[in-house]
This record gives structure tokens, sequence and C-alpha cells, in this order.
């Protein structure tokens, strides 16, 4: 895959603007503020284009990062989504690898959180309501009775504050949640990093400070189908996941507060199983999600950088790992996607297990179940959490 390269050009209004000494230019064509070259290399690995406005005449702006190898991913700041992620396969021929949409319309519209930062609360809440030291706080219920992904107006609905630092390597987005923003208490200051490394992984830092005690519970949301032709279901994936308990959960899909042992069950991905080897197995837990909807209680309960899940398509031979400091993830094969979305491309729509979800995160409602890990946010303390996804071949 060719890199883009760009020359650097020192403008006069940067030299002002950095206090640097004043500058003509050479006679060929300015930078415009579109565009972001680094002043390391003439190799540009990062660049920003104009992704469309919104309804309510809010600009979204388009960032793409490349590393060495050639792996791209684009990213908007409209819920800080990615909507591209390209990956080599066994040929080393680069695919999109997750399920997106051609124009910002169609992520503005209804559909189900394609590529987004999900905030406060990734998940559900029970009712909607929590308590934190006798008050309680009642939340949008967007899901049946319960309240989903922070709410219908979620982190993945907002426009996030790009910055770019001198590396280039990253991009930097920050989003300041008001106190009772979707029902929350506390303002909420977030950073998300998005860094893509040289060993095709993507990694995913979370920061989060309040100034009154809350809740925080955050994680990306991109669907993924590693075959790069997303005409073809997710079944074929081999999948395992860390972990010997699941949380089974009631008609509402949130957890019961058991944790139940996988083994003896189509929640067994302690060792590499197609997806859908089981999936229609007449089991009472996978007829509640209509497939694969439930979180997982990883072996590895530390907050340090720990292995959770990977996917491996046999068909390209892309294979993707999962790490993370999380206690939890969520695994979901796309059970809801009807068929009804347009895929990338213009052409066909997006069918039933099109794509699946690796979502790190602590427990769905978590503040309503004491024996769940915490996701209190007490004002001083710093919330920090990081995923890694790493690409290869196999």
């Amino acid at each position: 895959m060719k890199k883009i390269k760009h020359t650097v050009y020192f403008l006069c209004l940067f030299s002002f603007l950095f206090s640097l000494t004043n500058c003509k230019g050479d006679g060929k064509s300015e930078k415009t503020e579109e565009e972001i070259s680094t002043t390391k290399s003439e190799i540009d690995f990062l660049s920003k284009e104009n992704y469309g406005t919104t309804a309510n005449g809010e600009k979204v702006e388009q960032y793409t990062l490349t590393n060495e190898a050639g792996m791209e991913v684009k990213i908007i700041t409209y819920g800080g989504r990615i909507t591209s992620l390209k990956v080599p396969d066994k040929n080393d021929e680069f695919e999109d690898v997750i399920l997106g949409f051609d124009s910002l319309s169609q992520y503005t519209s209804e559909h189900p959180y394609f590529g987004a930062l999900i905030g406060r609360y990734g998940n559900r809440i029970s009712e909607g309501k929590f308590s934190l030291d006798g008050e309680q706080y009642q939340l949008p219920q967007n899901d049946g009775k319960n309240s989903l992904h922070g709410g219908d107006q979620g982190f993945d609905k907002v426009i996030w504050t790009a910055e770019v630092p001198s590396d280039s390597t990253s991009l930097i987005l920050k989003y300041t949640s008001k106190d009772g923003e979707m029902g929350y208490p506390g303002n909420l200051d977030v950073t998300v990093t998005y860094t893509l490394n040289e060993d095709n992984s993507l990694d995913v830092a979370y920061e989060a400070e309040s100034d009154k005690k809350t809740i925080v519970n955050l994680t990306q949301h991109s669907y993924f189908n590693l075959t790069g032709n997303f005409e073809e279901t997710i079944l074929d994936h081999e999948v395992v996941i860390n972990a010997d308990e699941f949380l089974p959960v009631d008609e509402t899909l949130i957890p019961t507060g058991e944790l139940r042992k996988v083994e003896g069950t189509p929640f067994d991905f302690t060792e590499a199983k197609k997806v859908g080897k089981e999936i229609e197995t007449e089991n009472e837990q996978l007829q509640l999600g209509k497939g694969y909807d439930h979180c997982w209680v990883l072996n590895d309960q530390s907050e340090n950088m720990h292995f959770a899940a990977s996917a491996y398509d046999p068909e390209s031979g892309r294979f993707l790992e999962v790490s993370t400091t999380e206690p939890g993830i969520q695994f979901y094969t796309g059970n809801f996607l009807d068929g009804t979305l347009p895929r990338q491309g213009g052409e066909g729509t997006y069918a039933q297990r099109s794509g699946f979800c690796l979502e790190t995160q602590h427990y769905p409602d978590s503040p309503n179940q004491e024996k769940f890990p915490s996701v209190v946010l007490n004002p001083g303390e710093k919330y920090n959490s990081k995923t890694t996804f790493k690409f290869s071949v196999k």
C-alpha cells in the first residue's frame, strides 16, 4: 500500500503564531487547514478532512492514521467513531474489516452503534436507575425499560474535540459531559486516545475525571468481519475468550447476578471454536439474546493489560487479538442486524451476523450489583482503561 507523501511548508501565519522568524513561500501551493504534516518526516502518518455537517450545523472531521506497514484507520469526531479499518490478509491484500457507512447522515440516523465510543456507561443498567450515597438517579430508558450505552444521547452522538500530538501517531479526542447530562451526576472530563502502532495494533486508551461522585464504564463498539467481505457472515470465525465464567441474563438482557461456569455450555470459548458451531443451540440464554450478547468474566481480573479474546478467519488468515485492563468483555454476534442497513460502497445491506463486537468493559448493571466490580468514580480520582486490538496473519 502506498504512503501519501507531503512536503512540509512553513507558512508565515504559523511563524507568527509560534513566534518564529518570518519566512516566504517557495512558490508552490500552500497546505490548507484540512492537511496536517509531520515535522519529523516527509511521510505523513495522519491526515484530516471534512466529513460533513450535522443537522445542528456542527462540523465533523475525519482523521486517517497509517503506519509503515500500510495499516489504516479512519476516525470521525462524531461519536469518536472508527469508520474504516484496513488490515492485510495472508496475501498482503488490505481490506476494510469493520462495518460502517459512506456518509455522516447514515451515522446520525438510527443504527446499532457502528464504530462508536460508548459512555458514560457501556451496556445496560436495569430500569435506568442507580443510587449513590442514598440518592437515586434516573437515566433515559432507551432499551425497553433499561438504559443502554449511556442513553439516547450518549457519547456516540456527541462531537469530540480532536488534538494531534507532535509525533502524529495518535489521535486524542476530548469531551466534557456536563453534570446532569443523560441523568448522570458530575461534570465528567473524558479523553480517549487512539494510537496506531507499527506492529499493526491499535490502542484505545481512556481517561476520565469528575467533580462529583459518578459512575463510568467506557468502551469501543466496532463490528468486525475479518473476511473483508461483508456479504459473508462471521459464523466461520474461530473465537477464543479467556474466561471460565459468563454472566447469564434475564429476559431484558440484564445480568441475574450469577457468575456461571462456561464448561459444558455453548458459552465455552476457552479453546478456539467457530462462532456458528453452537449459536443455534436450544439454549435459554442464547434464545434470550438471539445469539451471543453476553458479558464474559475474564480470568485475569487485574488492572494490568491481559489477554481477553481472539478471532481468526481461516479464509483470509487474519487474526485479531484483544488485550485490556478491563474485567469483562461483551461478545455480541450482530444478532439484531436485519438487512435494512446499507453496506459501505453502496451495494447490499448488512445481514444478521455479518459482524461481531468484542467490547471490553466492566459488567452490565454494575451500579445495582454489589458483587460486581465497582464502576464508581470519586472526585480527585482518575478513571484509566486501555484496550489493544492487534492484527496479524496465520
